[in-house]
């Protein structure tokens, strides 16, 4: 992708829609509509790098109630011809096709490579990369079981959605305390995941969610790691202008 002059690509990752519950997650929707409402007037394009919801599981016929305004701003602003790349994350790890029929916006469940403007990136949610990140590693194996998925759909909606929500919300067995904690340039195993990564091939950029901490970190002489932090905490998101990339925080 050729930037066009004047044009931006803004990245944004871990909002958690939901958590810990629906009223106290509105204002943070409220703010990321604002933020998408900002960023439209110069993007080339907007990625998303998971963990938009809390939670989020597709029936063939049922998704979850809510976040109308959040996907109502994503359908018009990709109606608008603003292109919106989805990365799947670890709680919205049950996503179906409702972004990509609904919204028109592609769905990956991987890491995936881009260049803009002769810059390589590698971009993705950054769950279950490196050698950390062992509870969710185990934890994956069983979510993405089909079998475990079909058990599930049998579930009503009513019933499935509480439990699923609950768990997501108090069980700390996919996303704890622990990965609040910065590890240091050296133990932050996204970062030597990167690494690893240059030994076969040269990225400009390493973009990633996941660790809910703002974070940039030189992984080569010419590479960089950035994590894109959350919609939490820190509300921050990443901007490419065509020449560089930044992290930056948002103020309505």
């Amino acid at each position: 992708m050729q930037i066009p002059q004047g044009k931006k690509i803004y990245f944004s990752s871990d909002n958690h829609l939901g958590a810990p519950s629906a009223a106290e997650s509105l204002p943070r929707e409220k703010k990321f509509v604002k933020w998408l409402d900002t960023v439209k007037e110069d993007a080339a394009a907007i990625f998303l790098l998971g963990d938009l919801f809390d939670f989020w599981f597709e029936y063939k016929t049922v998704v979850p109630k809510g976040f109308v305004r959040v996907l109502g701003k994503l359908a018009e602003l990709s109606d608008s011809g603003i292109p919106i790349y989805f990365f799947v994350g670890n709680h919205d790890l049950w996503m179906r096709d409702y972004f990509e029929k609904e919204l028109h916006i592609p769905t990956y469940r991987d890491s995936k490579e881009f260049t803009f403007n002769g810059k390589t990136f590698f971009i993705g949610h950054g769950d279950g990369k490196g050698p950390g990140d062992k509870g969710y590693k185990r934890m994956k194996k069983v979510f993405t079981n089909p079998f475990f998925r079909w058990c599930f759909r049998w579930f009503h909606p009513e019933l499935g959605m509480r439990l699923a929500q609950y768990l997501s919300v108090k069980n700390k067995l996919i996303s704890g305390d622990d990965d609040k904690k910065f590890l240091g340039d050296d133990n932050e195993w996204l970062a030597q995941y990167a690494k690893r990564k240059l030994e076969t091939k040269h990225y400009d950029y390493f973009i990633f969610g996941h660790r809910h901490l703002p974070m940039e970190i030189k992984v080569g002489e010419n590479s960089t790691y950035f994590n894109l932090g959350d919609w939490i905490s820190h509300y921050t998101y990443g901007v490419f202008d065509g020449e560089k990339f930044e992290l930056k925080s948002f103020t309505p």
